[in-house]
């Protein structure tokens, strides 16, 4: 360990830190706060190596990360290399925002977060790995315990990247973690690659939208308990999705599985479907497991998709059209749509037009229009511009278009169309 106050120097950031207070520890080592010497500069955490985990194959990956940047702004990237004594040695990283929670906190019910935050988590998650491998990176170590997340947006933070390496080209120290590593993993046939962290990001997007495991159904009720043995035949020898819609040996048990059963239904079938792919022919063929960019594809049109009811919550629809609420059981209305071709966003209240759906480019950052009510006429509601440039808004074929200038809001008029400009138009549809 290091000891409290202990000073870095750190050349590449330029100036020194002291060490402060333990924010965790792990299996590999111990991630200790870096308060800054000059006064105005950023806190930075360091993990810190245990002597039994020093390696200099360890290091020598710290060395190639540390020279390039990070994949995306979701990952807590080592920025640099810390040597000490005898050896040892650790890296620097940015320092996780307190508002930032762990996945874990999520699943056992601590924070309770809208459907619409989940998806955007996942969609994150599916987002950064797809960063990641199209720089020919593999994580290695997809889990619930290296993913933390904004409870107010959705957005994750995904830690201990120090075991990231180029795919195929060199070993991994690190197999992954029980219950999320790949088949052939478990089986001591493959080591991890793009391919297992295809599998493992299926069980963590599973894992976050289901509450449950993809593949713990009655199988695991024959087991006395869950030992390496159970685990092996689970995860790797005999593995059977809960869903499976050919194998039902391993569906869910109404009693001890009630989360998984109540979850998989409120989802769209494409949704479901993917799963059903990722579960099946992907367990046995990593070649036919769920992309990244497939897993992102899908959950935007989730996100967008979002309807509330009456009672507060929020519900998905398939192909806009609504069922009853899974809250309270009333009926849900059809949703007032905006509709861009084959693609729709649904404009319920707050909704957010974003460059994402003019533009297919995955950016929810730049916010181009915002669903508000009149502030007169109740029950009458509009799609405020918040872009810099002027629609044009025809309210049916033949007519003359009116403009709706920065600031102003188009009413929601079903049969309306919207030109955003750039040849870039949408309908409203109920």
């Amino acid at each position: 360990m290091l000891a409290a106050g202990a000073r870095v120097v750190l050349p590449r950031q330029g100036g020194a830190w002291y060490v402060g207070a333990v924010l965790g520890e792990g299996g590999q080592g111990t991630v200790y706060e870096l308060v800054p010497e000059a006064a105005g500069r950023r806190a930075l955490a360091l993990k810190w190596y245990r002597p039994e985990a020093i390696h200099p194959s360890q290091r020598a990956a710290l060395v190639r990360l540390v020279a390039r940047p990070a994949p995306s702004s979701a990952f807590l990237w080592p920025t640099e290399l810390v040597d000490g004594e005898h050896g040892a040695f650790g890296y620097v990283m940015p320092l996780r925002p307190p508002e930032s929670r762990p996945l874990a906190d999520l699943l056992i019910g601590r924070v309770d977060v809208s459907f619409s935050t989940v998806t955007r988590l996942c969609m994150g998650l599916a987002d950064a790995f797809l960063q990641l491998h199209a720089q020919g990176l593999c994580y290695r170590d997809i889990s619930l315990g290296n993913v933390f997340f904004d409870v107010a947006t959705g957005q994750p933070l995904i830690c201990d990247n120090d075991n990231v390496g180029v795919d195929g080209e060199h070993a991994a120290r690190v197999l992954g973690t029980a219950r999320f590593m790949a088949p052939e993993i478990v089986r001591g046939e493959a080591q991890p690659s793009t391919a297992t962290d295809l599998y493992s990001l299926a069980v963590l997007i599973f894992y976050v939208l289901m509450v449950h495991h993809p593949l713990q159904g009655r199988r695991e009720l024959h087991f006395a308990c869950l030992d390496q043995a159970a685990e092996q035949q689970l995860f790797g020898d005999q593995p059977v999705f809960v869903f499976d819609p050919i194998d039902d040996s391993n569906a869910p048990d109404p009693v001890v599985h009630p989360a998984v059963l109540r979850y998989w239904p409120l989802y769209p079938a494409y949704i479901r479907q993917e799963f059903i792919r990722a579960f099946t022919v992907g367990l046995a063929n990593p070649q036919a497991r769920v992309r990244e960019g497939v897993w992102r594809s899908r959950l935007a049109r989730l996100l967008d998709g979002i309807t509330a009811c009456a009672c507060g919550r929020e519900n998905f629809t398939d192909e806009g059209h609504a069922g009853q609420c899974w809250a309270c059981g009333a009926d849900l209305p059809e949703p007032v749509r905006l509709e861009f071709g084959g693609r729709s966003l649904v404009l319920r209240a707050g909704a957010r037009l974003t460059r994402h759906h003019l533009r297919r480019d995955y950016d929810y950052a730049h916010v181009l229009g915002e669903v508000v009510a009149h502030p007169s006429r109740a029950g009458v509601w509009g799609l405020r511009n918040l872009s810099d440039a002027t629609w044009a808004m025809t309210l049916s074929e033949g007519d003359a278009s009116n403009d709706v200038p920065p600031g102003r809001a188009a009413g929601l008029v079903p049969g309306a169309v919207i030109d955003f400009g750039g040849g870039i138009t949408a309908r409203i549809v109920a």
